[in-house]
This record gives C-alpha cells, structure tokens and sequence, in this order.
C-alpha cells in the first residue's frame, strides 16, 4: 500500500514537474522544421550575402571614392555658402532685435511723458474746480451775510 502510494506520488511529481519529455518533443520539432522544410535555404541566404559583399567590395567602394572626389568639395562649398547665410540671418536678427528694444524703450518713455502729462492735466482740472469752487462757496458765503444783513437777522 506504501510502496505503490510512494509511485504514485513519484508519477504526479514527474508530470508536474519533469519537462523532459515536453522539451525533447519540442527539441525534435524544431530540429525537422529546419532540416525538412527550409532545408539548405538558410545556408544559401548566407552564400548570397556573401557574394553580394564581395560584389560590393570589389566594384562599389572604387565607384564611391570616386564620386565622394568630386561631391564632397561641392557639397562643402555649399555648406559654407549655407554658413554664410546663417550668419547674415542673424546679424540682422540681432539688428532688428537692438531697432526694437530701442522702438520699445522710446514707446515706453514716449506713454510715460503721455501719462505725466495727463496726469498734470487732470490735477490742473481738479484744482481749478477746487478753485471755482471755492469762489462759489465764497460768493454764497457773502450772497447770505448779505441777505442777513439786510433781512436783520441776527446770530443768538
């Protein structure tokens, strides 16, 4: 009873966890997918790889030193010119840029002296109603003392 309780916890333990069995179907798989179906495909991709290399070595790299000789120095040239231009865009980034501070700093100082002057003009109004004001009140002040005066009405 032990002993075959012992092997039937030795077979659950190797189906749960040996995976041999498992990986050497797998193994066999992949083994016949490379040797059967792609076959020496793989190696003949390789070989053609190879020539093409070689190909490119033999007759290419005499071709592009050749080209690179005589593009190189007009691509150069145009580079510099492109330099030049860059240069010119921004001096006269920084010119416009020093015009508009300048613009910028006449209009603030153009608004303040608007403002100053504005202001002188509004305390200039506002004292000259004080002012007539005043006068008014005055006038009134005399206007009553005179009526008062003639009325003789007198302050007790």
């Amino acid at each position: 009873m032990m002993s075959e309780l012992s092997r039937e916890i030795g077979e659950i333990w190797s189906r749960l966890f040996d995976h041999r069995p498992f990986l050497n179907g797998e193994i066999k798989f992949m083994l016949k997918e490379f040797e059967e179906k792609r076959g020496d495909r793989e190696v003949e991709n390789l070989f053609s790889i190879l020539e093409n290399l070689t190909d490119i070595k033999d007759t290419q790299v005499e071709k592009i030193c050749k080209n690179g000789k005589t593009t190189l120095p007009i691509l150069s040239e145009k580079l510099e010119q492109s330099l030049q231009l860059c240069e010119e865009i921004e001096k006269e980034y920084s010119e416009i840029k020093k015009v508009c501070k300048q613009k910028q700093t006449e209009n603030q100082e153009k608004r303040q002296k608007e403002w100053d002057q504005f202001i002188d003009d509004m305390n200039f109004k506002c004292q000259r109603i004080d002012n007539t004001f005043e006068e008014k009140e005055e006038e009134l002040r005399d206007l009553y003392a005179d009526l008062k005066h003639k009325l003789n009405i007198t302050d007790n």
